[in-house]
């Protein structure tokens, strides 16, 4: 008799995680990109820490999966920024052309966009600038569950090898700004902020964002 029970038991925790793949079902994540704007591989380029193979990574996320940062409110750390509104950082329109960016001063800067609520987050893509190839420095990219970055902090990308940006010392490498962006893994992590500072790039002292897409649900 208790053997049976045990057999049922087994067969309906196996029925109820069969249940719930099917309710999670997996699909890749597709970016739509914008119209590259240069070709081949820029040479002027110098940093130590320099990707030179982009390599987009391949993410699987629940079907469904919406940009959740579309529209979204963005703040930062330069009020009155040289070029641009903040709030082009999430309008949607990811051409690299004047009319499409924000340009913020130099030294560190930083750009924070608030989801609402906590929301489980699955990927990040960033387009700083790809109307020139260049790579920008100390790119660092956390959540949080409060504006102020005191609560559940988590980074999820830091290529500033040397801690210049004061927000530690991270083992990503820089790369050559694209129209492809820059992809990150989110891995699950759950966060109502997000934010991503910069420290100017190979290209000049100012920081620069066209777009920055959120995927969770």
């Amino acid at each position: 008799m208790k053997m049976n029970f045990r057999i049922a038991s087994t067969l309906a925790l196996a029925a109820l995680f069969a249940g719930s793949a099917l309710a999670e079902e997996m699909v890749k994540l597709e970016l739509e990109l914008p119209k590259p704007l240069f070709a081949g591989t820029p040479k002027n380029v110098q940093s130590a820490n320099l990707e030179r193979k982009v390599v987009v990574p391949e993410i699987m996320v629940p079907k469904g999966t919406l940009n959740i940062a579309a529209g979204k409110e963005v703040t930062g750390s330069d009020d009155f920024p040289v070029i641009g509104e903040l709030e082009y950082i999430t309008d949607g329109d990811k051409d690299g052309a004047d009319g499409s960016y924000v340009e913020l001063g130099p030294m560190v800067q930083w750009v924070q966009i608030d989801l609402g609520e906590a929301k489980t987050l699955y990927a990040v893509a960033i387009w700083h600038y790809h109307a020139q190839g260049r790579a920008y420095r100390d790119v660092v990219v956390q959540v949080a569950d409060d504006a102020d970055f005191t609560e559940n902090v988590q980074t999820l990308f830091n290529n500033d090898h040397d801690n210049s940006a004061g927000l530690g010392i991270g083992k990503d490498k820089e790369y050559i700004e694209t129209n492809k962006g820059k992809l990150i893994n989110t891995k699950g992590a759950k966060a109502q902020f997000i934010r991503l500072s910069s420290n100017g790039s190979t290209g000049s002292d100012m920081n620069h964002y066209i777009e920055v897409e959120v995927f969770g649900k």
